[in-house]
Protein backbone atom coordinates (compact mmCIF):
# COMPACT_ATOMS: atom_id res chain seq x y z
CA UNK A 1 0.00 0.00 0.00
CA UNK A 2 1.28 3.30 -0.95
CA UNK A 3 0.48 5.57 2.23
CA UNK A 4 0.39 9.39 0.95
CA UNK A 5 -1.91 10.33 4.06
CA UNK A 6 0.80 12.59 5.14
CA UNK A 7 4.71 12.63 6.07
CA UNK A 8 4.23 11.64 9.64
CA UNK A 9 3.65 7.77 8.31
CA UNK A 10 7.16 7.70 7.42
CA UNK A 11 9.02 5.07 8.96
CA UNK A 12 12.48 5.80 11.36
CA UNK A 13 16.16 4.92 8.51
CA UNK A 14 18.09 2.02 9.11
CA UNK A 15 20.72 4.25 10.42
CA UNK A 16 18.28 5.53 13.01
CA UNK A 17 17.36 2.80 14.31
CA UNK A 18 21.08 1.95 14.97
CA UNK A 19 21.56 5.27 16.73
CA UNK A 20 18.46 4.60 18.73
CA UNK A 21 19.55 1.33 19.69
CA UNK A 22 23.31 2.41 20.58
CA UNK A 23 22.12 5.99 22.39
CA UNK A 24 24.10 7.06 25.12
CA UNK A 25 21.37 7.96 27.90
CA UNK A 26 20.50 9.63 31.54
CA UNK A 27 17.88 10.69 33.21
CA UNK A 28 16.17 14.00 30.74
CA UNK A 29 14.53 14.91 34.05
CA UNK A 30 17.72 15.77 35.48
CA UNK A 31 19.42 17.26 32.72
CA UNK A 32 21.59 14.10 32.30
CA UNK A 33 20.08 12.34 28.62
CA UNK A 34 23.48 13.32 26.46
CA UNK A 35 21.67 12.76 23.46
CA UNK A 36 18.81 14.99 24.04
CA UNK A 37 21.26 17.77 24.97
CA UNK A 38 22.80 17.25 21.90
CA UNK A 39 19.57 16.87 19.76
CA UNK A 40 18.72 20.32 21.50
CA UNK A 41 21.75 22.23 21.17
CA UNK A 42 21.68 21.01 16.87
CA UNK A 43 18.41 22.11 16.90
CA UNK A 44 19.00 25.45 18.65
CA UNK A 45 22.06 26.18 16.25
CA UNK A 46 20.50 25.40 13.04
CA UNK A 47 17.65 27.82 13.78
CA UNK A 48 19.95 30.30 15.20
CA UNK A 49 18.52 30.13 18.81
CA UNK A 50 20.21 30.27 22.31
CA UNK A 51 18.51 26.75 23.55
CA UNK A 52 15.97 24.12 22.52
CA UNK A 53 13.78 22.15 24.43
CA UNK A 54 13.02 18.59 22.95
CA UNK A 55 8.77 17.74 23.09
CA UNK A 56 6.92 14.75 22.60
CA UNK A 57 4.85 16.01 19.61
CA UNK A 58 4.07 19.21 17.30
CA UNK A 59 0.91 19.89 19.52
CA UNK A 60 2.84 19.02 22.65
CA UNK A 61 5.66 22.19 21.45
CA UNK A 62 2.99 24.57 20.14
CA UNK A 63 0.99 24.12 23.43
CA UNK A 64 3.96 24.60 25.54
CA UNK A 65 4.92 27.74 23.82
CA UNK A 66 1.23 29.32 24.37
CA UNK A 67 1.68 28.48 27.97
CA UNK A 68 5.44 30.17 27.96
CA UNK A 69 4.40 33.08 26.44
CA UNK A 70 0.69 33.79 27.69
CA UNK A 71 -1.13 34.32 31.11
CA UNK A 72 -4.63 33.04 32.00
CA UNK A 73 -6.84 35.56 29.56
CA UNK A 74 -4.52 36.95 27.31
CA UNK A 75 -5.70 36.33 23.57
CA UNK A 76 -3.73 34.81 20.91
CA UNK A 77 -3.40 35.82 17.27
CA UNK A 78 -3.51 33.24 14.67
CA UNK A 79 -4.40 32.48 10.96
CA UNK A 80 -8.13 31.05 10.70
CA UNK A 81 -6.45 28.35 8.63
CA UNK A 82 -3.56 27.62 11.16
CA UNK A 83 -2.79 23.92 12.20
CA UNK A 84 -3.17 25.43 16.41
CA UNK A 85 -6.83 26.40 15.62
CA UNK A 86 -7.84 23.19 13.45
CA UNK A 87 -6.20 20.65 14.99
CA UNK A 88 -4.62 20.70 18.34
CA UNK A 89 -7.95 20.03 20.44
CA UNK A 90 -7.91 23.63 21.53
CA UNK A 91 -5.50 23.18 23.90
CA UNK A 92 -4.42 26.47 24.42
CA UNK A 93 -8.03 28.06 25.71
CA UNK A 94 -8.61 24.22 27.21
CA UNK A 95 -5.66 24.22 29.35
CA UNK A 96 -4.05 27.46 29.27
CA UNK A 97 -7.67 30.11 29.60
CA UNK A 98 -6.24 31.85 26.01
CA UNK A 99 -8.81 33.18 23.69
CA UNK A 100 -8.14 32.68 20.05
CA UNK A 101 -8.49 36.16 17.80
CA UNK A 102 -8.44 34.64 14.24
CA UNK A 103 -7.19 36.14 11.05
CA UNK A 104 -8.10 35.30 7.68
CA UNK A 105 -5.32 33.16 6.03
CA UNK A 106 -4.94 34.57 2.30
CA UNK A 107 -5.04 32.37 -0.82
CA UNK A 108 -1.45 31.72 -0.47
CA UNK A 109 -1.12 31.05 3.32
CA UNK A 110 -0.27 34.76 4.38
CA UNK A 111 -1.83 36.58 6.98
CA UNK A 112 -4.48 39.22 6.61
CA UNK A 113 -1.81 41.93 7.80
CA UNK A 114 -4.41 44.72 8.09
CA UNK A 115 -6.45 42.60 10.42
CA UNK A 116 -3.22 41.58 12.31
CA UNK A 117 -2.80 45.38 12.67
CA UNK A 118 -6.73 45.45 14.19
CA UNK A 119 -7.03 42.74 16.26
CA UNK A 120 -3.90 44.21 18.46
CA UNK A 121 -5.41 44.98 21.26
CA UNK A 122 -5.04 48.03 22.88
CA UNK A 123 -4.14 48.42 26.83
CA UNK A 124 -7.92 48.92 28.41
CA UNK A 125 -9.73 47.88 31.20
CA UNK A 126 -11.83 44.89 29.96
CA UNK A 127 -9.19 43.86 26.70
CA UNK A 128 -8.14 41.08 26.77
CA UNK A 129 -4.27 41.55 26.63
CA UNK A 130 -2.52 40.15 23.45
CA UNK A 131 -0.33 37.60 24.10
CA UNK A 132 1.52 36.83 21.23
CA UNK A 133 0.88 36.12 17.53
CA UNK A 134 1.31 33.00 15.93
CA UNK A 135 2.30 32.38 12.24
CA UNK A 136 2.52 28.88 10.67
CA UNK A 137 5.05 28.24 7.54
CA UNK A 138 4.89 26.00 5.85
CA UNK A 139 0.92 26.73 5.71
CA UNK A 140 -0.61 23.12 5.52
CA UNK A 141 -4.15 23.79 5.10
CA UNK A 142 -3.74 26.18 1.90
CA UNK A 143 -1.23 23.73 -0.08
CA UNK A 144 1.94 23.66 2.16
CA UNK A 145 2.64 27.13 0.73
CA UNK A 146 5.90 28.64 2.19
CA UNK A 147 5.83 32.38 3.73
CA UNK A 148 7.95 35.20 1.88
CA UNK A 149 10.43 36.46 3.75
CA UNK A 150 9.01 39.63 2.76
CA UNK A 151 5.78 38.89 4.35
CA UNK A 152 7.09 37.45 7.73
CA UNK A 153 9.34 40.96 8.05
CA UNK A 154 6.57 43.09 7.37
CA UNK A 155 4.46 40.70 10.24
CA UNK A 156 7.99 41.26 12.69
CA UNK A 157 7.56 44.63 12.37
CA UNK A 158 3.81 44.96 13.15
CA UNK A 159 4.75 42.77 16.01
CA UNK A 160 8.20 45.25 17.41
CA UNK A 161 5.83 48.29 16.84
CA UNK A 162 3.37 46.74 19.59
CA UNK A 163 6.12 44.91 21.81
CA UNK A 164 4.27 41.40 21.19
CA UNK A 165 5.93 38.07 20.59
CA UNK A 166 5.58 35.87 17.19
CA UNK A 167 5.55 32.17 17.59
CA UNK A 168 5.90 30.12 14.73
CA UNK A 169 4.81 26.88 14.43
CA UNK A 170 6.94 25.69 12.11
CA UNK A 171 6.41 22.03 11.98
CA UNK A 172 7.61 21.88 8.47
CA UNK A 173 9.95 24.92 8.52
CA UNK A 174 13.15 22.69 6.45
CA UNK A 175 10.42 21.95 3.69
CA UNK A 176 9.70 26.24 3.50
CA UNK A 177 13.71 26.11 3.33
CA UNK A 178 13.75 23.92 0.91
CA UNK A 179 11.18 25.11 -1.29
CA UNK A 180 12.47 28.84 -1.19
CA UNK A 181 15.98 28.28 -1.19
CA UNK A 182 16.49 30.04 2.12
CA UNK A 183 18.84 29.33 4.76
CA UNK A 184 16.49 28.02 7.99
CA UNK A 185 18.20 30.05 10.03
CA UNK A 186 16.95 33.28 8.34
CA UNK A 187 13.30 32.19 8.21
CA UNK A 188 13.74 31.43 11.85
CA UNK A 189 14.76 35.14 12.71
CA UNK A 190 11.59 36.40 12.40
CA UNK A 191 9.99 34.87 15.01
CA UNK A 192 11.17 34.69 19.20
CA UNK A 193 10.37 30.98 19.01
CA UNK A 194 9.82 28.34 16.85
CA UNK A 195 8.24 24.53 17.39
CA UNK A 196 9.41 22.13 14.44
CA UNK A 197 8.89 18.76 13.92
CA UNK A 198 11.26 15.70 13.83
CA UNK A 199 8.65 13.25 12.89
CA UNK A 200 7.11 14.63 9.87
CA UNK A 201 9.66 15.19 6.21
CA UNK A 202 12.64 14.95 8.78
CA UNK A 203 11.00 10.82 9.49
CA UNK A 204 12.46 10.51 12.80
CA UNK A 205 9.49 8.40 14.88
CA UNK A 206 8.82 10.61 18.11
CA UNK A 207 9.20 14.08 18.97
CA UNK A 208 9.35 17.75 17.95
CA UNK A 209 11.58 20.73 19.22
CA UNK A 210 10.76 24.59 20.34
CA UNK A 211 13.39 26.68 20.21
CA UNK A 212 13.73 30.10 21.47
CA UNK A 213 16.00 32.48 23.91
CA UNK A 214 17.67 30.89 27.10
CA UNK A 215 15.30 32.63 29.34
CA UNK A 216 11.94 31.30 27.37
CA UNK A 217 12.85 27.99 27.35
CA UNK A 218 13.01 27.52 30.80
CA UNK A 219 9.63 28.67 30.77
CA UNK A 220 9.13 26.01 28.10
CA UNK A 221 10.24 23.34 30.03
CA UNK A 222 7.84 24.03 32.74
CA UNK A 223 4.86 24.17 30.55
CA UNK A 224 6.02 20.79 29.12
CA UNK A 225 6.29 19.47 32.68
CA UNK A 226 2.86 20.40 33.40
CA UNK A 227 1.54 18.50 30.12
CA UNK A 228 3.26 15.55 31.47
CA UNK A 229 6.09 15.93 28.84
CA UNK A 230 9.45 15.13 30.91
CA UNK A 231 10.66 12.19 29.93
CA UNK A 232 13.39 10.37 31.52
CA UNK A 233 15.85 8.45 29.28
CA UNK A 234 14.67 9.82 26.03
CA UNK A 235 18.02 9.95 24.35
CA UNK A 236 16.24 6.37 23.22
CA UNK A 237 14.19 8.55 21.01
CA UNK A 238 15.90 11.65 20.48
CA UNK A 239 18.73 9.93 18.60
CA UNK A 240 16.66 9.72 15.66
CA UNK A 241 16.23 13.57 15.81
CA UNK A 242 19.86 13.73 15.48
CA UNK A 243 20.35 11.53 12.91
CA UNK A 244 17.15 13.48 11.34
CA UNK A 245 18.67 16.56 11.33
CA UNK A 246 22.11 15.84 10.50
CA UNK A 247 21.08 13.33 7.41
CA UNK A 248 17.56 13.93 5.89
CA UNK A 249 16.82 17.73 5.73
CA UNK A 250 19.20 18.08 2.14
CA UNK A 251 17.14 15.05 0.16
CA UNK A 252 13.43 17.32 0.82
CA UNK A 253 13.86 19.37 -2.16
CA UNK A 254 13.37 14.92 -4.08
CA UNK A 255 9.67 15.23 -1.97
CA UNK A 256 9.16 18.64 -3.39
CA UNK A 257 10.01 17.43 -7.08
CA UNK A 258 7.83 14.38 -7.06
CA UNK A 259 5.13 16.39 -5.50
CA UNK A 260 5.44 18.55 -8.09
CA UNK A 261 5.15 16.03 -10.74
CA UNK A 262 2.17 14.17 -9.20
CA UNK A 263 0.38 17.71 -9.32
CA UNK A 264 1.31 18.69 -12.73
CA UNK A 265 -0.24 15.10 -13.85
CA UNK A 266 -3.58 15.66 -11.82
CA UNK A 267 -3.81 18.66 -13.53
CA UNK A 268 -4.43 16.91 -16.60
CA UNK A 269 -7.20 14.78 -15.17
CA UNK A 270 -10.60 15.35 -16.40
CA UNK A 271 -12.36 16.29 -13.23
CA UNK A 272 -9.49 17.30 -10.97
CA UNK A 273 -9.86 20.98 -9.57
CA UNK A 274 -5.80 21.98 -8.45
CA UNK A 275 -4.29 25.10 -7.95
CA UNK A 276 -0.83 24.49 -8.93
CA UNK A 277 0.41 27.69 -7.38
CA UNK A 278 -0.13 26.51 -4.16
CA UNK A 279 2.87 23.05 -4.57
CA UNK A 280 5.06 24.58 -3.39
CA UNK A 281 6.75 21.84 -1.38
CA UNK A 282 5.19 18.39 -0.76
CA UNK A 283 1.54 18.67 -0.07
CA UNK A 284 -0.74 18.51 -2.98
CA UNK A 285 -4.21 19.36 -2.03
CA UNK A 286 -7.45 19.72 -4.82
CA UNK A 287 -10.57 18.53 -6.06
CA UNK A 288 -12.63 16.24 -7.29
CA UNK A 289 -16.49 17.03 -7.06
CA UNK A 290 -18.89 17.21 -8.32
CA UNK A 291 -17.49 15.15 -11.15
CA UNK A 292 -16.17 12.23 -8.75
CA UNK A 293 -17.79 12.39 -4.89
CA UNK A 294 -14.66 12.74 -2.07
CA UNK A 295 -15.32 10.26 -0.28
CA UNK A 296 -15.69 7.24 -3.10
CA UNK A 297 -12.41 8.95 -4.54
CA UNK A 298 -10.67 8.68 -1.23
CA UNK A 299 -12.02 4.87 -0.94
CA UNK A 300 -11.30 3.77 -4.77
CA UNK A 301 -7.56 4.92 -4.47
CA UNK A 302 -7.36 2.53 -2.02
CA UNK A 303 -8.78 0.00 -3.44
CA UNK A 304 -6.33 0.35 -5.84
CA UNK A 305 -3.48 0.50 -3.74
CA UNK A 306 -3.18 4.07 -2.78
CA UNK A 307 -3.71 5.78 0.54
CA UNK A 308 -4.95 9.82 0.61
CA UNK A 309 -6.34 11.85 2.95
CA UNK A 310 -9.86 13.04 2.64
CA UNK A 311 -9.23 17.28 3.79
CA UNK A 312 -13.01 17.92 4.42
CA UNK A 313 -13.77 20.78 2.65
CA UNK A 314 -10.13 21.58 1.31
CA UNK A 315 -10.47 18.55 -0.86
CA UNK A 316 -8.03 15.56 -1.16
CA UNK A 317 -4.62 15.90 0.23
CA UNK A 318 -1.32 14.03 -0.62
CA UNK A 319 2.04 14.25 0.83
CA UNK A 320 5.12 13.04 -0.70
CA UNK A 321 8.35 11.70 1.80
CA UNK A 322 11.15 9.47 1.38
CA UNK A 323 9.20 6.20 1.06
CA UNK A 324 7.67 7.74 -1.75
CA UNK A 325 9.79 6.92 -5.10
CA UNK A 326 9.13 7.51 -8.82
CA UNK A 327 7.23 4.53 -8.94
CA UNK A 328 5.08 5.17 -6.55
CA UNK A 329 4.06 8.49 -7.97
CA UNK A 330 3.86 6.43 -10.98
CA UNK A 331 1.09 4.56 -9.45
CA UNK A 332 -0.49 7.18 -7.52
CA UNK A 333 -1.18 9.10 -10.89
CA UNK A 334 -2.82 5.58 -12.77
CA UNK A 335 -5.43 5.16 -9.85
CA UNK A 336 -6.00 8.79 -9.52
CA UNK A 337 -6.51 8.64 -13.21
CA UNK A 338 -8.86 5.51 -13.27
CA UNK A 339 -10.80 6.45 -10.26
CA UNK A 340 -11.84 9.86 -12.02
CA UNK A 341 -12.98 7.71 -15.30
CA UNK A 342 -14.99 4.80 -13.14
CA UNK A 343 -12.18 2.43 -14.37
CA UNK A 344 -9.99 -0.14 -12.53
CA UNK A 345 -6.12 -0.05 -12.58
CA UNK A 346 -4.88 -3.28 -14.14
CA UNK A 347 -3.45 -5.53 -12.10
Amino acid sequence: MIDLRSDTVTKPTDAMRQAMANADVGDDQYGEDPTVGRLEQLAANLLGKEAAVYVASGTMGNLAALLAHCGRGDEIIMGDECHIFWYESGGAAALGGMPFSLVPNLANGELDLDVVRQRIRAKRAGYPPTGVICVENTQNRCGGTIMPTDHLAELRAIADEHGIPIHMDGARIFNAAAGSDTPVERIASYADTVQFCLSKGLAAPVGSIVAGSAEFIERARGARKILGGAMRQSGVIAAAGVVALESMIDRLSDDHARARRLAEALATIDGINIDLDAVQTNIVIFKTEPAVNQLAFVEGMKANGVLVSNYGTRGVRMVTHYQIDDAAIDTAIAAATAVMSGQAVAA
